[in-house]
Formats: C-alpha cells, structure tokens, sequence
C-alpha cells in the first residue's frame, strides 16, 4: 500500500515538474498563431492570406533581418564549435595522458570560464579586444574602415573561450575509462601515431567528442550576454534580434522564431541521440 502511495506522489510530482518546465514553451508555441499582434491576450487563430494559420511564420521568413540574423548565428555556431571540439579534444587529450610544468593551473583554469558569471566574463572580453585593437591600430596606423572592430571574428573567439571548457571536461570524462593497451597494441602492430589515433583512439572517444560539440553548438546558438558584448555592426544574431524586438513590441512573429529555433534544437538533440545510439 505504501509502495502504491509513493508510486502516485512520484508520479503526480513528475508530472508537475515536467509542467512547469514545458508549460510555457507550450504557450508560446500557441501564441505564435495568435490573432493580435500585441502578443498579449489569445483573441483567436489569425487566418491571413496566403498563409492562412501560418500567416506569422511567412513574415518571419520573408523578413530579411531575421533571415541575415540567423545566418549570422548559424556560421557563429558552426565555426566557434568545429574550432572549440578541435581544440579542445587535444587539450583534453594532453591534460589526461601527460604531466607537465602548470598541469594543476591549466586544470583548475578550465573551471574558470563555467563558474564565472557571463557578465563579467563579456565584460572581460570587451575590455580585451577594446585595449588590444586600440594598441593594434595605433601601432600599424589603420584608420577609418581598415580599423579592427567588433565583429563576427571577435564572437567567434568569445565563443570559443566560454565553449572549450565545457568540450574539454566532457572528453576527458571518456578518456577517464579509455584502456592504453588497445593503442599500444596498435603500435605493437605497425601502426604509426596518427594512424593509432584516427583508427583506434577516436572512434573510442568519439562519443564524448560528439557530446562536447552539441554541448558547445547549443551554447554559441543561446548565447546573449557575450555576444552582446562582442558583437559590431553586421554580426547581429538572433538572440540579439530578439531582444531588439521585444524592446519594442511583443509580436507573434517572435514566438514564431522562437518555435522554429525550439524545433531545430529539438531536431539536433534527436540526431544525436541517433548517433550516439548507433555507437
């Protein structure tokens, strides 16, 4: 009786957990079919022409500041997170197989970046790129458009800083079980360095490899605080658009974004679950 007891409040309190966390994409998603265009009070389904219930979904993607936005976040996120799996798949590599001068300093940096605020981390940033583009363009005597600025470079960097750590923990927590034997095997039988890695190691370690690039990917497309901080003129992305937007009028053209965004993150989330199922 008590095992059927506890059995109904686990459930009830699943439920309401889950509730609470996907209530209010739930709405969201419903107000993206929302009549008004004050986003405020539901006044019923819009039914406009030509695209009928989907009316505010053909606005946003014959908008083409959204369309330039969401370019800029795509190559943002693609670019910060091929460099951040690289770099940071040999860092862990190093950190975990290899004692050095500073191991102990290098480790505990990596936790500097999660802990830290994303505030004082983009103002950080700023600061950086503020002084060193100051001192560069004073010592190779750029003026006026040839001036290195904020841009889609400096997000780029930015993202990659806050992002690699994150790859780096989540490699080196596969390695933690990875058996040497197997590579020395390998070299046993004629294998060279980089034939060991690519054959042997990597598909070992793929898995984490493949869970710190989706870790960093959803990060870089999410980000705010950094990006705002980072960004110049022509590397607006969406999270950046969106809160322009709601700085004016809460459109239903903005829950249609963030629904696309939701499904596309849903997507990516399923592809790897295919993938790492498949492994």
């Amino acid at each position: 009786m008590n095992v059927r007891r506890n059995g109904w409040f686990t459930t009830t309190l699943a439920v309401l957990v889950y509730a609470f966390m996907y209530a209010p994409i739930v709405v969201l998603i419903f107000f993206s079919f929302n009549e008004s265009r004050t986003n405020v009070v539901f006044t019923g389904f819009v039914n406009r022409q030509p695209c009928g219930p989907f009316y505010w979904y053909c606005q946003l993607f014959n908008n083409s500041d959204v369309m330039e936005a969401a370019r800029n976040t795509l190559i943002i996120a693609f670019t910060s997170t091929l460099t951040a799996t690289i770099f940071g798949t040999m860092a862990a590599l190093g950190l975990q197989r290899y004692a050095f001068f500073g191991k102990r300093a290098a480790e505990a940096s990596i936790y500097t970046p999660i802990v830290s605020p994303e505030i004082v981390m983009g103002i950080g940033i700023l600061v950086f790129f503020s002084a060193a583009f100051g001192w560069l363009n004073g010592v190779l005597g750029l003026r006026g458009d040839n001036r290195l600025s904020m841009g889609m470079t400096t997000i780029i960097v930015s993202h990659v800083a806050f992002s690699m750590p994150f790859v780096i923990l989540t490699v080196r927590a596969r390695l933690v079980g990875f058996d040497p034997s197997i590579e020395e095997a390998a070299a046993d039988l004629g294998a060279n360095e980089w034939t060991t890695f690519r054959r042997i190691t990597l598909p070992l370690i793929a898995p984490g490899v493949y869970a710190g690039a989706m870790l960093a990917f959803t990060l870089s497309l999410d980000d705010f605080i950094i990006t705002f901080f980072t960004s110049g003129p022509g590397s607006t992305t969406l999270p950046i658009y969106v809160y322009g937007l709601l700085r004016r009028t809460v459109t239903p053209e903005v829950n249609a974004l963030s629904t696309v965004w939701i499904l596309a993150v849903l997507v990516l989330v399923l592809a790897y679950q295919r993938i790492e199922a498949r492994d």
